[in-house]
C-alpha cells in the first residue's frame, strides 16, 4: 500500500508545546503519573559539557515536585474539593510541562554537541521558559485548600520562589567556546588551516576525545539535519561536519574498525541496506526513486546522468527505452524513508552532486574537506607500515562515501596511484583488512563519473582490481572488486575493454558460483552490465555464463533470469542453443517467481523459441501446466509480462496445431543450423562420439500421428546423407495406422536406430515429429516430444 508523505512526515526531534497532550487520567491516577514522571526526570544525569547548570536546576526542581506528589498520594482521604476542575487542570498542565522538560534534557544529551554549542542561547532560553511555566502553575496551585504537612507546604513555597527568581543563564565558558568555533569556521572559509592545538582544546571541551567520539558526533550532525527546517541551519550543520571530520583525521589516530556502543546511532557504513532500496547504478541508497519506461527503478540522479550520457537503454535489462520520462516511485520512496527512520539513518530526498545530506555544501565545508583530504593523502604517501596506511585508507574510504565533492577532492589530490600500491595479492595475504579498505575506497571513488576515467587510466589500477576479484583475501573484498567493475562498466568504452579481458569474466563467474549471497549479487550485476555489449556476450557464453546462471537461479532467480534474458537476446544462435537446458528452470520461475522475474522469464522464453526452432518450442511445451501458467501471467503479470506471455502462447499454439509445417522451407535452414550448433555444444561438453549408433526415444504429442503408407522418409532435414524410412522404425502397437498416446502407456513411443557413417560430422538425426490430421481444439497438449540421446 502506498503511503503518502503527509502520513509519515520527516520527524523533527524537538517537539513544540502543541505536540504534547494531557493524559487521559483523573484523580489519584493522574497524581501517580505526575509522580512517576517527576521521578524519571530526577533520575536523569545533568548535561556534562554544555548547559550543565541549566539542566541541573530543572532536575533539582523535579525532585522537589516528586516529594509533593508523594504527599498527595499518602493522603488517601482528600478534602471534598481536592479533585475540582481547576485543580485537575493545574495537574494536567503540570504534566505537560514536565514532559517538555524531560524531552529537552534527553535531546540535549543525545544530540550533537557542536550544534548544541551553536544553539546555546536559544536552549538556555528554553530551560528558562519551562521554569517560568512551572512557576505559574505553582502560583495557582491551592496549597491552603489541600491538606499538606507543614514541611511539604514550605517546600512548595520555596520551589515557587526559586522558579520565580530564575533567569536565562549562559555560562561564559560556553559562550567563549562558541565564538572560538565560529572564528575557526571563518578562517577555514579563507583557506586558513586551523591551529591544531586550539582545535584540540575545542573538541576536548565538547567531550570529543578520540576517533570514535568524533565519528559519533558526525553521525549526530547528520541526523540533526533532519531536525531542521530552514536551509541556513542545515548549511551551518554541514560546515560543522566538515570541521569535526577534519579534527577527527588530524588530531586522533585513525581507526579501521568501529567500536560497538549501545548508544551509538546507526550509519550507512555499518547497516545492511535491503537490496530493493539500492540503486542498480550507484549501488547506494535511493534518495529519489523513479521508474523508467522498462519498469525498473533507479535513483533520479543516477538515471538522469545515464540518459544524459547518451544511453537509450535500461541499464539493468538492456531494453530500449520507449521514452525518457521518469515517474516518481512514491511508494518505494516512503518505504525507504520509513526504514531510514527506524534505523536512525539520515534520509533526504535527491540532491545534486554538490549537496551533502541533501544540503548544498558551504564554502567552509568544501575547504575543510580539501584540507582533510590533503592531510590524509600526504600522510599516506609517507606511511612506512601497513598498519599506519590502513588507518589512513579507512578514513579515505569513509570520506569517499559521503558525497561527490569529497570523491572529487580525493582523486584530484592524487590518491588513486597511491591506493593502487596496496592492491597486490601479497598485501591481502598479510593484511586482509587493508586490501578490503583499498578496494572499497576505489569503489566509492568510481561512483563519480570523472573518477572512472582516472581509475582506468592509472597504471596498474585495473589489473589490481582484477587481482582482488580473482584472489582477494576475503569474499567482501572480492564482492567490492566486482562492484567496482560494475561501476566502471557504466561507461560504454570501458565496458568493451573490460569485456575483452578473460580474467574479468572468469573472476566474475567464479564469484557468482562460489561466493556468499551478497558477493554473488555484486558479480551478477557486473556480468549483466558487461552483457550490454554484443561482443562481450559471445565471450560470456564461451565462458559458461548459461551454466553459471543455471547453478544460481534457485537462490537468486531475479538476477539470474535477467542475465539470461540479456545473453539470449544479444548472443545469437549460440546463446540460444546453450540456453536449451534452462527452459525448464524458466518454467519454474514463470510459475513461482516475482513479477519482475516472471516478466523476464517470459521474455527469455519468447526469444529462445523464436530463435531456436521447433525443437526448442517442443521443450518449452513440455513444461508441466505451461498453458495454465501463461494464462496466469497474462492475468496478473506486469504490462510487459502480459505481452510476452501472450506472444509465447501464440507460438505454442501454432506449433501444437502444426501451423509451422506451412513454413518448413523457411524454417528448415534454421532447424538444421540449430541441430548442428547444439551437436557441437554437446560434443564440447560431453565428448560425444558421432561414429556410434544412437537410440532415440520419442514420446509423441497428445492427438494422433498418422504413419505414411509408403517407405518414404517420415521427416528429415537438409544436409544429411540418410533418410529415415519405415524399415528403420520399430513401432508398437498400431491400430488402423494410427498411434494414440491415450489408449496405452506404450502407445506413442517410437524406437528407431539410425545408421551413421563412420566419422560423420553431425551424428544421428534428431526428429521433430509433428501431429498430423485432426487435432482436438483444446490448444497445446500437456505432453510433448521428450528426447533422450
Amino acid at each position: 500500500m502506498a503511503v503518502s508523505p503527509q502520513v509519515f512526515p520527516p520527524r523533527k526531534r524537538r517537539q513544540s508545546a502543541e505536540s504534547f497532550i494531557s493524559p487521559t487520567l483523573t484523580g489519584l491516577n493522574l497524581v501517580q503519573s505526575l509522580l512517576s514522571l517527576s521521578q524519571e526526570i530526577s533520575s536523569l544525569k545533568p548535561l556534562q559539557c554544555l548547559l550543565k547548570r541549566n539542566s541541573l536546576s530543572v532536575i533539582n526542581k523535579s525532585k522537589l515536585l516528586s516529594i509533593l506528589f508523594e504527599e498527595l498520594l499518602r493522603n488517601r482521604n482528600p478534602v471534598p474539593n481536592f479533585f475540582s476542575p481547576s485543580i485537575l487542570l493545574c495537574f494536567e498542565e503540570m504534566y505537560i510541562v514536565l514532559e517538555r522538560i524531560k524531552t529537552l534534557i534527553e535531546d540535549c544529551s543525545n544530540g550533537s554537541k557542536m550544534w548544541l554549542l551553536m544553539q546555546i542561547q536559544p536552549l538556555a532560553n528554553s530551560f528558562h521558559a519551562l521554569t517560568l511555566e512551572l512557576s505559574t502553575l505553582l502560583d495557582i496551585f491551592p496549597v491552603k485548600v489541600i491538606d499538606l504537612s507543614q514541611d511539604v507546604e514550605e517546600l512548595v513555597v520555596l520551589l515557587r520562589k526559586q522558579c520565580t527568581q530564575s533567569k536565562p543563564l549562559v555560562d561564559t565558558r560556553d559562550e567563549f567556546l562558541r565564538r572560538e568555533v565560529l572564528a575557526m569556521l571563518d578562517g577555514i572559509k579563507k583557506e586558513i588551516v586551523p591551529d591544531h592545538l586550539k582545535l584540540k582544546q575545542i573538541v576536548e571541551n565538547l567531550g570529543l576525545r578520540d576517533n570514535s567520539s568524533c565519528r559519533e558526533e558526525i553521525e549526530s550532525l547528520q541526523e540533526e539535519i533532519q531536525n531542521q527546517i530552514d536551509e541556513k541551519s542545515k548549511s551551518d550543520i554541514v560546515s560543522l561536519m566538515g570541521l569535526v571530520r577534519y579534527a577527527k583525521c588530524v588530531l586522533f589516530r585513525s581507526s579501521t574498525t568501529q567500536k560497538s556502543d549501545h548508544r551509538r546511532r546507526k550509519s550507512m557504513s555499518d547497516t545492511t541496506i535491503p537490496t530493493d532500496f539500492l540503486c542498480p547504478i550507484s549501488l547506494e541508497l535511493m534518495r529519489d526513486a523513479v521508474v523508467v519506461a522498462s519498469g525498473q527503478t533507479y535513483d533520479r540522479e543516477s538515471i538522469n546522468h545515464w540518459i544524459e550520457s547518451g544511453h537509450k537503454t535500461c541499464p539493468k535489462t538492456g531494453q530500449t527505452l520507449a521514452h525518457t520520462n521518469l515517474i516518481p516511485n512514491i511508494a518505494l520512496r516512503n518505504l525507504i524513508a520509513m526504514w531510514c527512520r527506524e534505523q536512525r539513518i539520515p534520509f533526504e530526498t535527491g540532491g545534486s552532486n554538490e549537496k551533502v545530506n541533501g544540503v548544498k555544501a558551504t564554502k567552509a565545508a568544501f575547504e575543510a574537506t580539501k584540507m582533510t583530504v590533503s592531510y590524509l593523502v600526504n600522510k599516506l604517501s609517507v606511511s612506512q607500515s601497513m598498519e599506519a596506511a590502513n588507518g589512513v585508507i579507512y578514513e579515505l574510504r569513509a570520506l569517499a562515501k559521503t558525497d561527490s565533492g569529497s570523491r572529487a577532492c580525493i582523486a584530484e589530490a592524487g590518491a588513486i596511484p597511491i591506493l593502487v600500491r596496496y592492491l597486490a595479492s601479497d598485501v591481502g595475504s598479510e593484511n586482509p583488512n587493508l586490501q578490503l579498505n583499498v578496494v572499497t575506497t576505489i569503489l566509492n571513488l568510481s561512483i563519480l563519473e570523472a573518477n572512472k576515467t582516472r581509475i582506468m587510466e592509472t597504471d596498474g589500477a585495473l589489473n589490481g582490481i582484477i587481482e582482488v576479484l580473482r584472489s582477494g583475501a576475503t569474499w567482501e573484498a572480492k564482492g567490492n572488486a566486482a562492484a567496482t567493475i560494475f561501476s566502471l562498466s557504466g561507461v560504454n568504452a570501458y565496458r568493451k575493454r573490460l569485456g575483452r579481458k578473460t580474467r574479468v569474466i572468469k573472476g566474475l563467474m567464479d564469484l557468482a558460483q562460489d561466493g556468499p549471497a551478497n558477493s554473488k549479487r555484486d558479480a551478477l550485476v557486473a556480468i549483466l552490465n558487461l552483457a550490454g555489449d554484443r561482443e562481450t556476450v559471445g565471450r560470456l557464453v564461451e565462458g559458461g555464463v548459461i551454466e553459471m546462471v543455471n547453478g544460481v537461479i534457485n537462490g537468486l532467480p531475479e538476477e539470474a533470469v535477467t542475465i539470461l534474458e540479456a545473453v539470449v537476446r544479444r548472443g545469437g544462435l549460440v546463446a540460444t542453443v546453450a540456453a536449451y537446458n534452462s527452459i525448464k528452470k524458466l518454467g519454474v520461475i514463470l510459475r513461482e517467481g516475482t513479477d519482475n522475474a516472471r516478466e523476464r522469464a517470459a521474455a527469455t522464453l519468447v526469444t529462445i523459441c523464436r530463435k531456436g526452432g521447433l525443437e526448442v518450442v517442443a521443450e518449452c511445451a513440455a513444461i508441466p501446466g505451461i498453458e495454465r501458467i501463461i494464462w496466469e501471467v497474462m492475468g496478473t503479470g506486469t504490462v510487459r509480462a502480459r505481452r510476452k506471455a501472450a506472444t509465447l502462447l501464440r507460438i505454442l499454439r501454432r506449433w501444437a496445431a502444426g501451423l509451422e509445417s506451412n513454413n518448413v522451407a523457411e524454417s528448415s535452414s534454421m532447424m538444421t543450423t540449430t541441430a548442428k550448433v547444439r551437436k557441437k555444444h554437446q560434443e564440447k561438453k560431453t565428448g560425444f562420439d558421432a561414429a556410434e549408433d544412437k537410440l532415440i526415444w520419442v514420446r509423441l504429442l497428445d492427438g494422433f500421428f498418422k504413419l505414411p503408407g509408403s517407405d518414404n522418409a517420415l521427416t528429415t532435414e537438409p544436409g544429411y546423407d540418410h533418410v529415415l524410412t519405415k524399415q528403420n522404425l520399430q513401432v508398437w502397437p498400431l491400430t488402423a495406422g494410427y498411434m494414440s498416446p491415450d489408449s496405452n502407456k506404450n502407445v506413442g513411443k517410437v524406437l528407431f536406430r539410425f545408421p551413421v557413417k563412420q566419422g560423420h560430422e553431425y551424428g544421428p538425426l534428431v526428429l521433430n515429429l509433428l501431429p498430423k490430421g485432426s487435432l482436438p481444439p483444446s490448444g497445446p497438449s500437456k505432453r510433448t516430444n521428450n528426447l533422450t540421446n
